[in-house]
């Protein structure tokens, strides 16, 4: 693609081992459920992906280049980990999202960068904080590109300004999120403890119909609903949201017994818990089973038996940002 020879020049091996790298890693992180994003895991994933578009650029690759990539990763590593293979085609959806995503704004970023070069005349100049701050929030290009292309220029950045202001960033963010109900729940009523229990069954199941990429992002319980947000790059086709909803429902229709157990994270792991294993736990764990059906790590509460739930329908599918959808249901 690009017509360079690996090995000819130091720049472009460079450029190739940079590339291979990191869609090597953003390929497993993908495959492990941290899709690309702007926070959490998903950011180590975004900045991976935005550095390698940098470097083809530099090797003056035009076309998208990511998804034969991809499907090379995946054939060469198919023997020790299948789940590479199985699920690469929703790893090349969301790869290719964020290479284009940062194409279109890489242009406009470095010629904004070369504006900043260019108004400077003297070889000790460092860019201000709040510029290398825009060019993130405003071209997306992670810290490590800009620190890159100003050392390529023999200049430097303000590096712990641009943390302060990304701090005082998130800082705002936390708060303008901090009006969210404690656990997803609105309280701890019987109905909302009703749709609590839904919610591993609703998870579980879309593991079993989507894939174990799947992982939930976040949820919200009133006495009326729930809304589930789980990690999938593709919108489900009404035939899986009809399978998910009588998967659900068969669990429900079984009376399975709800119990807990405390043990370690590691403990949980063994045992097959689905849990955000990046979050902070304290040295135990509960891991709520829902019979041999869904195992959790949850803090609670939840109904003694399913049987008592009622009919678990699902009301809408949609959209909430890259890589992440939404389910809203109902209990009747």
């Amino acid at each position: 693609m690009s017509g360079k020879i690996y090995g000819e020049s130091f720049e472009e091996t460079q450029a190739f081992r940079v590339i291979l790298d990191h869609m090597r890693a953003a390929t497993f992180l993908i495959a492990d459920g941290a899709i690309p994003s702007n926070k959490d895991q998903g950011y180590f994933t975004r900045r991976l992906i935005r550095r390698s578009v940098r470097f083809a650029q530099k090797l003056g690759i035009k076309q998208s280049f990511t998804e034969s990539l991809v499907r090379s990763i995946a054939e060469n590593y198919q023997d020790v980990y299948p789940e590479i293979k199985k699920n690469q085609d929703i790893i090349i959806a969301e790869i290719e999202d964020e290479e284009e995503k940062f194409a279109k704004t890489l242009a406009d970023g470095l010629k904004r960068f070369n504006q900043l070069v260019a108004d400077e005349k003297t070889k000790d100049f460092i860019i201000d904080s709040q510029e290398v701050f825009d060019l993130f929030a405003t071209y997306g290009f992670p810290i490590e590109v800009t620190k890159e292309l100003a050392r390529e220029h023999g200049i430097a950045i303000d590096e712990d300004g641009f943390y302060k202001k990304f701090e005082e960033h998130k800082k705002l963010s936390r708060t303008a999120s901090a009006g969210k109900f404690k656990g997803g729940l609105a309280d701890h009523s019987e109905q909302v403890v009703k749709f609590h229990t839904a919610t591993h069954l609703l998870h579980q199941a879309l593991r079993d119909v989507l894939g174990n990429h799947v992982e939930q992002r976040g949820s919200n319980l009133t006495a009326e609903r729930l809304r589930f947000d789980f990690v999938h790059s593709q919108k489900m086709t009404p035939a899986e949201v009809q399978k998910v909803e009588d998967i659900v429902n068969q669990k429900i229709t079984a009376d399975l017994l709800v119990s807990f157990e405390e043990m370690t994270v590691d403990q949980a792991k063994a045992a097959g818990a689905i849990g955000l294993f990046g979050d902070k736990y304290g040295a135990k764990v509960k891991v709520y089973s829902v019979g041999d059906f869904s195992k959790e790590i949850c803090g609670g509460p939840h109904v003694e038996h399913t049987g008592i739930m009622g009919r678990f329908q699902i009301t809408k599918e949609e959209a909430v940002s890259a890589g992440v959808r939404r389910i809203k249901a109902v209990l009747e």
